[in-house]
């Protein structure tokens, strides 16, 4: 089979596991699964999940940050975020191990959803791990690398372009980051049906597109180097939005089409 052959579509696993949790920070995984329960209680969490490189065993320490996710039995309200930001900013502070937490807040009525199911519920049965609760992706199907899981997961960039300009206008801090991963991503979602699999590495990801779109590899690894140093100049962040951020939203509408809108 040649590079670009169309392979078999083969199963996407769940990527993370907690026995893969490096010793560093299993206390903060401790501690985040004691304060969500107590702080959230049963009448409000059906279940609550880590993503990201902690469970995947990836983290470094002092670098790293801490991802969560809570499906509450509810639609979040004020109580559920102010909850959720204060217990972000105590595990921030006593675990020097992580550079940040953020907690994400969805009710189990989305994340079971129709409108979801190849987005969300990708996400929380392939990309999470269970941390207290019973787990939805029970509730979930079996995911493989279909345009349709490409278009719903990442084929809503051109949407997000106009605020990270706004964002860059201010001097956001956290926009380097952000931007950074989701260009990514989102080249790798852009190949993910043609390359047959799924990684969350972002330097595999950036090999992988490269493979397919040689013509703009340096744009992306450009884009990776601002990943692994946040401190991206303004100049460069805005060529990223402009030529590369431009191109492949323009890229992704003709290969795998739009991402269904959300209200």
């Amino acid at each position: 089979m040649g590079r670009h052959a169309m392979p078999e579509p083969t199963r996407i696993p769940r990527e993370g596991n907690l026995e893969g949790v490096p010793a560093d920070f299993a206390p903060v995984v401790a501690a985040a699964r004691t304060r969500i329960a107590s702080t959230f209680g049963p009448e409000r969490l059906h279940s609550a999940y880590i993503y990201g490189s902690i469970p995947r065993g990836t983290a470094t320490p002092g670098v790293s940050d801490l991802d969560l996710m809570l499906a509450l039995r509810e639609e979040p309200g004020e109580k559920e975020r102010a909850d959720a930001r204060t217990l972000e900013i105590d595990l921030d502070r006593y675990f020097p191990q992580i550079d940040g937490a953020g907690i994400l807040l969805f009710s189990t009525r989305t994340l079971l959803s129709d409108l979801e199911r190849h987005d969300l519920g990708f996400f929380t049965a392939c990309l999470c791990t269970p941390l207290v609760g019973d787990d939805l992706a029970e509730q979930l199907p079996a995911y493989f690398p279909t345009s349709l899981l490409a278009r719903e997961t990442n084929g809503d960039l051109g949407l997000v372009l106009p605020e990270w300009r706004r964002r860059l206008a201010v001097n956001d801090p956290a926009l380097s980051r952000v931007l950074a991963r989701r260009l990514i991503r989102t080249g790798f979602t852009l190949v993910m049906p043609r390359w047959g699999s799924w990684t969350s590495d972002l330097e595999r990801s950036t090999d992988i597109f490269a493979g397919y779109y040689p013509d703009h590899a340096g744009q992306m690894r450009d884009a990776l180097r601002v990943a692994r140093n946040p401190a991206g100049d303004h100049t460069t962040l805005l060529t990223l939005i402009d030529e590369l951020g431009e191109w492949l939203a323009a890229e992704y509408t003709r290969v795998h089409g739009t991402k269904t809108p959300r209200t």
